[in-house]
């Protein structure tokens, strides 16, 4: 399972020493918010906190872009530094295209999902994702409770996926994810897990990281995290796994 927490619950006064504590505590994978305050009610950041934060640090930068016609802007965030672009499949009106814009700038690709949409428009674009993004939550504000139907929605999704070209995409959840949940989100299908209050509201962050993996403690190998071994390898040679 690979933890991506969200940027947008850190402390923002004190960005630079968040990411090297984030380091430190043994994460590799940073989730970071773009809001634009027409496609979800909230407004956030863009390229440039990017672009301030790239040289700070080797974390891989996962960019969930909640804005409309994104197409407009991958170029810029790719050059701020994205590692990974995420667009809404509710927020592009030509999704395919964008998606291959995408990887034709070097970035990784994903498609994210609003709880009310289905699965079943990801069938035509599985060969197009680096992964896709389930939202536990409507989108818009940390600290939401998590909708239960995600659990099924991402079995359903890992079935399309499979069926469809799409068995090296990644599954990601984002919204109302605790240590709490985190066992039946990795049993269901999710491999990596978006957490911003329930993880950057607990230090030290080594400890926190602890609490997210515990419930994962002692598995015994199944033939599903072979699976996720083979899709984590396509993102940079495997070194992203927490």
């Amino acid at each position: 399972m690979i933890l991506s927490p969200s940027l947008l619950s850190a402390d923002f006064a004190h960005l630079a020493d968040e990411l090297t504590s984030l380091e430190a505590a043994g994460l590799t994978w940073l989730h970071l918010d773009v809001m634009d305050g027409a496609f979800v009610p909230n407004i956030t950041f863009g390229p440039p906190l990017l672009h301030a934060l790239r040289p700070m640090t080797d974390l891989f930068f996962d960019v969930h872009l909640m804005i409309e016609e994104p197409a407009r802007y991958i170029a810029d965030f790719r050059a701020a530094g994205a590692d990974m672009m995420v667009i809404h499949a509710e927020a592009d009106r030509h999704v395919q295209r964008t998606l291959a814009a995408i990887r034709d700038l070097g970035c990784k690709a994903g498609l994210a999902l609003n709880p009310g949409t289905d699965v079943g428009c990801v069938r035509w674009l599985a060969k197009d994702l680096d992964m896709l993004l389930l939202m536990s939550v409507n989108p818009g504000f940390s600290g939401q409770a998590f909708i239960p139907a995600t659990y099924e929605k991402i079995r359903e999704a890992r079935r399309v996926l499979d069926a469809n070209g799409g068995s090296a995409v990644l599954i990601q959840v984002d919204g109302g994810v605790s240590p709490e949940n985190t066992g039946r989100l990795v049993d269901a299908g999710a491999e990596v897990l978006v957490s911003g209050s329930a993880f950057f509201g607990h230090k030290p962050y080594g400890q926190r990281l602890a609490a997210f993996m515990e419930p994962l403690a002692g598995r015994v190998s199944r033939p599903e995290e072979n699976a996720l071994r083979h899709r984590r390898d396509s993102l940079d040679g495997g070194t992203l796994l927490c």
